[in-house]
């Protein structure tokens, strides 16, 4: 049973992440395996150099300013490199064996055709805006802008078969741990239904 770890900006995802590697649980990083393979992979490498140019790589390193610069030219330009990099990461993904992964945009990659269920962490919004603003040092209007250009909470919730509260009150451990013992339920056959974990 292959498993995913969603969450908008702020959320709390990665960090649910690492608890759930505390325990043992390999968890294969989306994001990390996107810039890992943009480094490594020369097929990936020859497919961006023709889309955004000469200037991709400097010297067999990624120029992430061109990148940078041509993604945000237009939703176009962001859904073409999209379109060659998901399929390198999940090809990754399919050879990595591993059951978990992290992924911020599962839904919008279509990610979540490649797992049995989908945990999603969850924070209120205010909550999500100061995480976003205090990591990164940012304006609150731009860690909105950032946190506007992902689905709604609301429509990842009504996808996903978990939740995990993450909002700084409800304690994390319960809820992972009844979120684990619910999985193996399902592994074991007892329990074949899907629903909230609350």
């Amino acid at each position: 049973m292959k498993i995913a770890i969603t969450g908008g900006i702020g959320s709390g995802k990665s960090y649910v992440c690492r608890l759930l590697e505390e325990k043992g649980i390999r968890i294969y990083d989306c994001d990390s395996a996107a810039k890992r393979l943009m480094r490594t992979d020369s097929l990936l490498q020859q497919q961006l150099t023709g889309l955004i140019g000469p200037d991709t790589y400097m010297d067999g390193v990624l120029n992430k300013a061109a990148v940078a610069s041509f993604l945000l030219q237009s939703k176009a330009n962001a859904h073409a490199i999209d379109a060659i990099v998901h399929p390198a990461v999940e090809r990754d993904f399919r050879q990595s064996g591993y059951q978990w992964m992290e992924c911020a945009i599962l839904f919008e990659s279509g990610f979540h055709r490649l797992v049995d269920r989908v945990v999603v962490v969850t924070a209120p919004q205010q909550v999500r805006l100061q995480r976003v603003m205090d990591r990164d040092h940012i304006s609150r209007e731009k860690a909105l802008q950032w946190m506007q250009q992902q689905l709604p909470q609301e429509e990842v919730v009504r996808r996903a078969h978990y939740c995990i509260s993450n909002d700084g009150i409800e304690p994390l451990e319960p809820q992972m741990q009844r979120l684990l013992e619910h999985l193996e339920d399902i592994r074991n056959g007892i329990d074949n239904q899907s629903g909230n974990i609350q």
